[in-house]
């Protein structure tokens, strides 16, 4: 490996372009020398000025480009198995973005697969775990000083939609998050959700169940709350709060620039996920590029992958059913133990 990380980022897209320019302008150690995507005019337009950098529509070809010594994951969710099994063929690193893959079943193939390996390659994007204010709960919940964790309560709020979001994906696209957050913040597994449904707001795309309130239950007998409203109309909003036997703690309350004029008062809110997380993403993947160049892999596992893709799975049930419905998960791979949760 040479002195700067060689970098391959399949898909171009919101998530994609931000992370190009993540790795060209903010993050050290590293640089882009291949970029993948179906449409290949998005790719060239996400690469901009960077030099020798190649273009790709096959995401497997850009695996096998010239320089590349770790792989970053940004296209859509179905697309996910395919290039991390090709990642792991070739011994690449890789950071994943959520969901690992979407469904359990080709969660727990690229699960199964890493651990025959018997080395971790894959670090999934939860990016929530690099969040400063997520990172002072969690030190704070491990202390003990508010003793045993009673309930967490969260908000997930959304300017808009797009428009091909259904109602299945408030859980496994929103949600996801805050299931990988609240097993990681109370180091237990989720055993069961519900899903409970008021009536849409006017604000949402016809047929779309908008908003939702999800009841998930843990191992240990903790509850987690989450209402998810991804067409609220008027900012992102992500909130946390941790009941506890002694005490709470709260995150997510807005400290941002507060404007004062003409006898009014106007704090700003931020209008998107790159906004509110900007400063977790860059963390986190220099936290990801630092521990490939130590040849390491850190942060969230396969395995917090795999587990979330079932309780989301779990959770799209108690949707459909309006039933409580169990989560039912794998043996833990030996390789996993002890790591992330």
């Amino acid at each position: 490996m040479g002195d700067l990380l060689g970098v391959a980022v399949l898909g171009a897209g919101h998530m994609g372009a931000d992370h190009i320019r993540r790795l060209d302008e903010v993050v050290s150690g590293a640089r882009v020398v291949a970029v993948a995507d179906p449409a290949a005019d998005r790719a060239q337009a996400a690469v901009g000025g960077l030099d020798e950098v190649t273009v790709h529509t096959d995401p497997l070809a850009a695996l096998d480009a010239p320089g590349v010594d770790a792989v970053l994951i940004a296209s859509p969710g179905p697309a996910h198995e395919e290039v991390l099994l090709g990642a792991f063929e070739r011994g690449l690193p890789v950071l994943c973005e959520k969901p690992m893959v979407p469904d359990s079943a080709g969660a727990l193939r690229v699960l199964e697969a890493e651990a025959r390996l018997g080395r971790r390659l894959a670090q999934i994007g939860f990016m929530r775990r690099y969040d400063a204010e997520y990172r002072r709960l969690k030190a704070l919940l491990d202390g003990g000083a508010l003793g045993r964790p009673l309930m967490l309560h969260c908000t997930h709020r959304n300017v808009s939609s797009p428009a091909d979001f259904t109602s299945e994906m408030l859980i496994n696209s929103s949600v996801s998050h805050e299931i990988d957050a609240a097993r990681w913040l109370l180091g237990q597994e989720l055993t069961a959700v519900t899903v409970l449904r008021p009536a849409p707001s006017t604000g949402a795309p016809a047929g779309l169940l908008d908003p939702q309130f999800v009841l998930f239950e843990t191992e240990r007998g903790a509850l987690v709350d989450v209402e998810v409203f991804v067409n609220c109309g008027f900012g992102y909003q992500v909130r946390c709060e941790a009941v506890c036997e002694a005490g709470s703690a709260r995150i997510g309350d807005e400290h941002t620039m507060v404007v004062t004029t003409r006898g009014s008062a106007r704090e700003e809110v931020a209008q998107d996920y790159l906004v509110r997380f900007a400063d977790a993403y860059d963390r986190e993947v220099q936290a990801w590029v630092d521990a490939t160049r130590r040849g390491e892999v850190t942060g969230p596992s396969a395995w917090d992958g795999y587990a979330a893709s079932v309780v989301a799975e779990a959770g799209v049930r108690a949707l459909e059913t309006g039933s409580r419905t169990a989560v039912e998960l794998a043996p833990r791979p030996d390789l996993y133990a002890g790591v992330s949760r």
